[in-house]
């Protein structure tokens, strides 16, 4: 280290951070040489908790892991859960959770896009994202009862229905805010002061992707073309038609664009779940609790989850663990801030969209 470095401390608890995490950086005038991450101030042991708990009530812990997030734990752990036990869910539930998951994944990347315009200091276009987000908090609220734990889910199949007249009160909803969400896109992609902090900054080369193993839109922003909604289809997926977005700039205004384009294919998704909906029950009965192990994966908001569990004839499991994107996304920023200013660093670290709870777990 030159005598012209020094170490400069970010966190645990800082103005620019969302959640405790400590960053040391040791930077060199204003600028950043090497970036280390120490975790671990929220730690929960929710691996251990689970294992004190049946099958049943991990379903309401497991959502409680992260929370925008949230429906993409449940719907995972079920299925895991459901593979292990072998049990088919029916289609109308199928098509239920993908339902929930598009929508949560609509708020969860607006959310995501206001906080950039928050740091980079853009505040009406963070009220008016905001906004918008807050017409899909009405309709989670409206549909499920909740604003964010949806509590949509139940091991074989869901635990809500829609009628006719909630169908089309989320049609209607889609059509009222997609003109908004466009014109935020149109912003973003467009907006002088919004490019000038976000292109070119933060570059993950696509290598460097790939060697990280970073996935969701931190790998399809570096042209890395991952979705296991695609490559793994579960539930309705493989049934309804979508893309996944890549693009190939490989830096923060490459990651936004990506989440504001998916919104889109979510709305697609949604549309398409209302016209296709089958009749039939919500769910599949409970069957015998054997020794073996399974595991799901899904594509939450953030990227791939992926839930491991072991049972051994009782209805609390031997093991359940699982692995968050966040947790794959946190290592790339060692390289996304090489020679970055410290200014930009509250910045970039957003651009991966992390969550240190379900980190930590």
């Amino acid at each position: 280290m030159s005598v012209s470095t020094f170490d400069m401390p970010l966190g645990p608890v800082h103005v620019a951070l969302e959640e405790p995490v400590y960053f040391h950086l040791a930077v060199e005038g204003e600028t950043v040489r090497h970036v280390e991450l120490t975790s671990g101030h929220v730690h929960r042991g929710m691996e251990a908790l689970a294992s004190q708990r049946n099958l049943v009530k991990n379903v309401t812990l497991t959502e409680r892991v992260c929370s925008l997030c949230s429906n993409s734990h449940s719907f995972t752990y079920c299925m895991a859960v459901e593979n292990v036990l072998g049990i088919t869910i029916p289609a109308r539930a199928r098509y239920l959770r993908v339902l929930a998951e598009e929508i949560k994944r609509v708020a969860s990347h607006l959310f995501n896009t206001a906080i950039q315009a928050h740091i980079i200091g853009f505040k009406s276009l963070f009220m008016h994202v905001m906004e918008v987000r807050e017409v899909m908090q009405d309709l989670k609220e409206t549909v499920y009862g909740n604003r964010m734990n949806l509590a949509a889910n139940c091991i074989g199949g869901v635990k809500y229905d829609v009628d006719r007249e909630l169908l089309d009160y989320m049609r209607k909803t889609v059509d009222k805010i997609e003109p908004q969400v466009e014109q935020i896109r149109e912003i973003y992609d467009t907006n002088s002061m919004v490019l000038a902090r976000t292109r070119g900054l933060g570059l993950l080369p696509k290598a460097d992707a790939v060697r990280l193993g970073v996935v969701g839109p931190v790998a399809r922003g570096s042209g890395v073309r991952i979705d296991v909604r695609k490559d793994s289809p579960y539930a309705a997926y493989g049934e309804l038609d979508f893309a996944s977005v890549v693009r190939e700039d490989c830096c923060v205004h490459a990651r936004t664009m990506v989440r504001l384009h998916e919104i889109f294919q979510s709305f697609s998704l949604i549309r398409q779940c209302i016209e296709r909906l089958p009749q039939g029950p919500l769910t599949a009965p409970m069957r015998q609790i054997r020794t073996a192990e399974a595991c799901a994966r899904t594509e939450a908001p953030r990227g791939e989850v992926f839930y491991y569990i072991r049972t051994n004839e009782t209805d609390i499991p031997a093991r359940l663990k699982w692995r968050v994107p966040s947790y794959m996304n946190w290592e790339a920023l060692g390289v996304m801030m090489r020679d970055c200013k410290v200014a930009d660093v509250a910045l970039i670290t957003n651009s991966i969209d992390p969550c240190v709870s379900c980190t930590e777990r």
